[in-house]
């Protein structure tokens, strides 16, 4: 793999990790670990990648800004306390921990997160309680998007897959096409519904076409037109960090 070095402001350099593939269009991906990486054609000369890097150069500052920015902020342990911020589906909702004698439980109201407990101090209860739910949740949500998305395919996917999601760190889902299965990646829980059919259609169109070569950007700018935006919106609510 090819190592191209470019300027950017103030007399910074990045470096970039050329990937040659059948692909049709320059894909640029910057990762939360900072590292870049740029697939183009073979026949894309060197000197139009630099042009295109230089175009793109002041993006790319910005989201690496916004990646440290984000991480600095993921590093505060989680306190369980009331007036933590916690994301669902796009949106942001305040915790607010509650005392119950009855039964515990987690749901959503007027904007805030209501976690009722026996006991407030018990950080690995709340921790529990919070996982449990947005576990169900995800589930559900996961489960309503196939149901949305699978139409769209089921012209050449005789059978709709099954699903299963857990925590991974460096993508957004994978197709399990020995398993008839769709592997999503829990966070996505935290993301916009409109984001969430994305990645399902992403993952459903690996049972078509096995690689990520023009044929398969081809089919999913035909079924979804907008998906570039769906996808720069949810790296932009949610960094993976490798």
């Amino acid at each position: 793999m090819e190592k191209i070095k470019f300027q950017v402001a103030n007399n910074k350099s990045l470096e970039v990790e050329l990937i040659r593939k059948n692909v049709k269009n320059l894909n640029l991906t910057i990762r939360p670990d900072f590292s870049i990486t740029l697939s183009a054609n073979q026949n894309i000369s060197e000197e139009k990648i630099r042009e295109y890097l230089q175009k793109k150069s002041e993006w790319l500052m910005k989201r690496m800004g916004k990646y440290q920015q984000t991480k600095s902020e993921n590093i505060i342990e989680r306190e369980y306390v009331s007036g933590e911020s916690y994301k669902f589906l796009g949106k942001q909702y305040r915790l607010l921990v509650e005392f119950t004698s009855s039964a515990e439980r987690v749901f959503l109201s007027d904007g805030y997160l209501n976690l009722y407990v026996h006991e407030k101090r018990k950080n690995a209860t709340k921790a529990r309680l919070l996982d449990d739910w947005y576990r169900e949740k995800a589930l559900g949500e996961f489960s309503s998007s196939l149901q949305r998305v699978f139409p769209l395919v089921s012209e050449s996917v005789e059978t709709m897959p099954s699903i299963e999601f857990k925590i991974m760190k460096k993508r957004w889902g994978s197709c399990l096409r020995s398993k008839s299965e769709i592997l999503l990646n829990f966070e996505l829980i935290k993301a916009p519904k409109f984001c969430i059919d994305y990645v399902m259609l992403h993952e459903l169109i690996h049972f078509i076409r096995k690689n990520h070569d023009s044929q398969f950007y081809n089919l999913l700018s035909v079924l979804m037109p907008d998906w570039k935006i769906r996808k720069e919106v949810l790296d932009d609510e949610i960094v993976l960090f490798v």
